[in-house]
């Protein structure tokens, strides 16, 4: 059953100052629970020569857009509402008021705040944000649409040589995973920026191909750190004490620290008004250094090495491969596959966007157990792999056309840079790992 609400009159200013009368009339079905139907509603826009002269219906809207429809005068082409109206209900004084008038015929009709969303033409861009909403899920599920030939599955099994038995030598893994990028951390925690980037072997995102291979020679780690030197001379530094203070502690602070800067200026008059003359003095001609040429000084700099932020660390690794059966010729050739195939972007199905590629976890091993005595390694992007074909300096190969050698060269960088407490806690306990 349809129900309708009026609202009361409005005189709203619109254009040059043009004084008009309107209320609004809405239309609306609701099921047995309440819940409108937004398909349902009808807006009527009322419109009055005078404060007591008979409404007429000027314009009408659907739904909860504010895309009007105005109702012309019969015999003529002019509507009710003029251009400066018509203006003002698009985005304007009148279309506040409508919208007032809406709300405010619903809360009297009894319509919860809740259902009052399904009447409200303050969603004015509402085909608008559908479409944003359409286009982010089309968005992502473009991006999720990969291309038809595009690998997400290799073999668990690869490893080089052929008898290569993990249990009982050191091995270096490297177990290739889909790319995971990080979310924001969640609102109202007690952290900021993002999350931890799942790993792999948590649920939904399992390692998709794994080679095993002996541990190489001139293996290395080296953690860096960035640092700057920073100058920060006397007048600046006043200068930025006055602000903290201001800033963390109001006026009256700001205030005391101005007095404190000229306190000091005045135990110091005489090397002030020196360096002071200098400072004007070289303003005034252009010329620099002029304290250091006249008095072999030159102003505090302070100058102090200061921490900048992390860096991320590179690794690379050098193997060479020399296959002696068709087996081992065959794993190396997938070895080599599985490194190029799996650094390389992906591309979506539409072709409209490129996804990062695969990412890869790298283990030392001793006895198929995490090597404590050597460094270990987050998760890594291989940056680049550069494949020789003819190590040796000459062109062999078998019968069936593999090569007798290869030298492969990866060179990778972790994704995230190291911190303190990754290492953990072991103040109180003895090391027993090196750790990153």
């Amino acid at each position: 059953m349809a129900t309708t609400i009026n609202s009361d009159k409005s005189e709203t200013i619109v254009g040059t100052g043009t004084k008009i009368f309107t209320s609004t009339r809405t239309t609306y079905s609701a099921d047995a629970n309440g819940k409108i139907d937004p398909k349902s509603v009808k807006h009527e826009l009322m419109y009055y020569d005078a404060p007591l002269s008979p409404g007429i219906v000027a314009a009408t809207s659907t739904g909860t857009s504010n895309d009007w429809t105005f109702t012309n005068k019969p015999l003529s082409s002019t509507p009710w509402l003029g251009a400066d109206a018509q203006k003002s209900l698009k985005e304007g004084a009148l279309k506040n008021t409508t919208q007032q008038q809406i709300k405010t015929a619903a809360t009297k009709g009894k319509v919860s705040e809740e259902q009052q969303k399904a009447l409200s033409t303050k969603q004015v861009n509402t085909a608008t944000t559908n479409n944003i909403d359409d286009i982010q899920s089309s968005t992502s599920k473009d991006i999720a649409n990969e291309q038809k030939q595009t690998r997400n599955n290799f073999s668990l099994t690869l490893k080089y040589p052929e008898n290569l038995q993990a249990e009982f030598q050191d091995v270096i893994k490297f177990n290739m995973v889909k790319y995971s990028p990080k979310n924001f951390a969640s609102s109202g925690g007690s952290s900021f920026g993002f999350s931890s980037r799942i790993q792999a072997g948590n649920k939904g995102r399992d390692i998709i191909g794994t080679v095993t291979l002996p541990i190489p020679g001139g293996i290395s780690d080296g953690n860096l750190v960035d640092w700057g030197s920073q100058s920060m001379n006397a007048l600046e530094i006043e200068a930025a004490k006055i602000a903290l203070a201001g800033i963390n502690g109001g006026g009256k602070e700001g205030a005391d620290a101005a007095n404190d800067g000229l306190t000091a200026l005045q135990n110091n008059l005489g090397d002030a008004k020196k360096g002071l003359s200098v400072y004007f003095a070289q303003a005034a001609t252009g010329v620099t250094g002029l304290l250091a040429r006249t008095q072999g000084a030159v102003t505090n700099p302070n100058m102090e090495l200061l921490f900048n932020g992390p860096q991320l660390r590179p690794f690379s690794f050098t193997f060479k491969l020399s296959p002696r059966s068709k087996k081992e010729a065959e794993s190396v050739r997938s070895i080599i596959r599985f490194f190029k195939q799996g650094m390389s972007p992906i591309r979506t199905e539409s072709n409209l966007f490129l996804k990062a590629p695969h990412t890869f976890q790298i283990q030392y091993l001793h006895k198929k157990k995490e090597h404590k005595f050597i460094n270990k390694i987050k998760e890594c992007a291989l940056l680049s792999f550069a494949v020789n074909y003819t190590p040796e300096s000459n062109y062999a190969t078998f019968t069936d056309g593999a090569m007798v050698s290869y030298e492969i060269q990866m060179q990778f960088t972790e994704l995230e840079p190291i911190f303190n407490d990754d290492y953990g806690n072991a103040a109180n306990q003895p090391d027993t790992e090196i750790g990153y």
